[in-house]
């Protein structure tokens, strides 16, 4: 059961305060403080205003009202995280902050305790708001798309989401997919056995499996096809039931190719589109299926669109900075290259 922190503001003025947090006693300092304190620090980084000081199960924050009481907010939800068994880091630190600060409808505490799956020792768990909408969508809908950059997970919690399903029974089997357009899709003409041509397309795939699966289960799983892993190319002509199915690198599709993909859903079945439409490998001026898809779809009941953003990459922090440069050179430049085909920058469809 969660025990609430108790505050005591000791002294305020019209410039600064200062307030206490005692930490419950059943709550370790060292794991709400972190390793050297580095949790600790990480908030006064955060803010730098502000001075943060520990001694026994008490936290003194000083420093501008607002901030202290941000603060002070921010220990009320780490202390909740710490509850719940998720280990604090400065990572998690920077992205409550940011949650905190930014007035999101999402409390830290609820998205980093928010457990999707458990797996060797470990538990994933979305890491930002919109990883959550994003995961939650797709418990609620048929089809989801999760579209956005490299980084902010929308491939590897769709796959926790099948691993869930499968382990809950909700579906019988898994497939994962993704185009294999740098072969022009014609696999037969690669050299060595079907296994050979496939892997290197599939690897991505593969590798968060392992993450979420014993590896020695893998391979009985494919066998006994539990879990598929196939090229795109693989799905034409099947009605795909009770199956939890997942296409990865959806702007690679053709809009035929995923007009292909979506008609292969079965009865019990769902589907989880993955892509990034500032990505397309596409040859030519070939349009990509997922760049249109949205428009086809509008108003059609059970299909969701989720688009993450920078703010959600959970790689290193410079990828988000990144891909922010990137969507602001887009926005000077688009027009003036040839051949490239316009970013689309609509803004989430709202339901």
């Amino acid at each position: 059961m969660t025990t609430s922190a108790s505050h005591a503001p000791v002294r305020t003025s019209h410039r600064t305060t200062e307030h206490r947090v005692v930490v419950p006693a059943h709550v370790p300092m060292v794991a709400l403080l972190g390793s050297q304190d580095a949790v600790l620090r990480a908030i006064e980084g955060g803010f730098a205003s502000v001075d943060v000081h520990a001694r026994g199960n008490e936290i003194a924050v000083s420093g501008p009202p607002g901030d202290v009481e941000l603060v002070s907010r921010l220990l009320d939800e780490l202390i909740q995280v710490v509850e719940a068994g998720t280990q604090l880091t400065p990572d998690v630190v920077t992205r409550s902050i940011r949650m905190l600060t930014a007035a999101s409808a999402q409390r830290p505490a609820d998205v980093l305790t928010f457990d999707i799956l458990s797996s060797r020792g470990r538990t994933i768990r979305p890491k930002t708001p919109g990883q959550k909408q994003y995961v939650e969508a797709i418990d609620v809908n048929t089809i989801t798309f999760g579209l956005g950059p490299a980084g902010t997970g929308k491939t590897y919690l769709a796959m926790a989401k099948a691993v869930q399903a499968l382990q809950a029974k909700q579906v019988n089997r898994i497939i994962l997919t993704r185009p294999a357009v740098e072969a022009g899709e014609r696999l037969g003409f690669l050299p060595g056995s079907l296994t050979e041509k496939i892997d290197p397309y599939l690897r991505p795939l593969y590798d968060a499996l392992h993450d979420m699966v014993d590896p020695e289960q893998v391979p009985k799983l494919i066998e006994a096809g539990t879990i598929e892993v196939a090229p795109l190319a693989y799905m034409r002509g099947r009605s795909l039931n009770s199956a939890f199915i997942v296409l990865d690198e959806a702007q690679n599709t053709s809009t035929e190719q995923m007009k292909m993909f979506l008609t292969r859903l079965g009865f019990g079945s769902k589907m989880v589109i993955t892509g990034d439409a500032t990505q397309v490998d596409l040859p030519g001026n070939q349009t990509s299926g997922l760049r249109v898809v949205e428009d086809i779809l509008a108003g059609v009941d059970d299909v969701e669109f989720c688009r993450l953003g920078s703010a959600d990459v959970v790689r290193h922090r410079l990828v988000s900075d990144i891909i922010d440069a990137y969507a602001r050179w887009d926005v000077v430049t688009e027009g003036r290259r040839p051949g490239r085909q316009p970013q689309d920058h609509r803004q989430p469809r709202r339901r």
